[in-house]
């Protein structure tokens, strides 16, 4: 049987989808804490009894939030890696920055769940992860760090985790670096694009190999 999840991720244009898509939002600028289903419910336009209906409890929609962010970042990775196997270290870089950052400019709730995450922990939200593991070692083998994504040594780890928390500082950051500059948004867009390539490829491109195949 088909969980609400996977209903909601069949029919985007659902009441479950609809739902699911303001919960990232939600949970994405409050947290978990600091958001509610009240919240929730009045970001959709409907009553809170109607969002337990397709939903359940807070938790029960936190948990698919992340499961769905989860699984878009596994196919938006994916796609990644075909465009880029097989070419030099820096290109695939160059591309890969371009790529993500566009993917997570579109998709700010994805940085602040991650954010949320590190800093915002505690005991009682410790309900589900997003996948940071399997994500940093798709990233190693996918950007040419590491043959395979197995067994990806920890110093790797170390510096595709680094590359990510530029990328998702700059994403959360938006509001409050944009003001400070006092420049729009596409030129703050542009300039965290040629930040992200002037750090992390002269940084990146001397460590590691030409992917000719796909990562196993």
């Amino acid at each position: 049987m088909p969980t609400p999840l996977e209903k909601a991720r069949k029919d985007p244009d659902s009441m479950k989808a609809r739902i699911l898509a303001k919960a990232r939002q939600v949970f994405g600028q409050y947290g978990y804490h600091g958001a509610t289903t009240r919240m929730i419910a009045d970001e959709v336009g409907i009553d809170i009894s109607t969002l337990y209906y397709h939903w359940g409890e807070k938790r029960d929609l936190y948990e698919a939030v992340i499961l769905d962010v989860n699984e878009d970042l596994r196919i938006k990775l994916a796609e990644v890696e075909d465009i880029v196997h097989g070419r030099p270290m820096a290109e695939r870089l160059d591309i890969s920055l371009d790529i993500m950052t566009d993917y997570l400019f579109e998709r700010p709730e994805i940085s602040n769940l991650v954010l949320f995450r590190y800093f915002g922990k505690t005991r009682d939200e410790a309900i589900m992860d997003l996948s940071l593991p399997e994500f940093v070692s798709d990233i190693a083998c996918a950007s040419g760090l590491v043959p395979t994504r197995k067994n990806v040594p920890n110093h790797i780890k170390m510096r595709v985790v680094a590359m990510m928390n530029l990328m998702h500082s700059f994403v959360s950051g938006e509001d409050f670096f944009r003001s400070l500059f006092g420049i729009e948004r596409d030129e703050y867009l542009a300039l965290v694009k040629q930040t992200l390539k002037f750090i992390l490829i002269p940084a990146f491109a001397t460590d590691g190999r030409n992917g000719g195949t796909r990562c196993p």
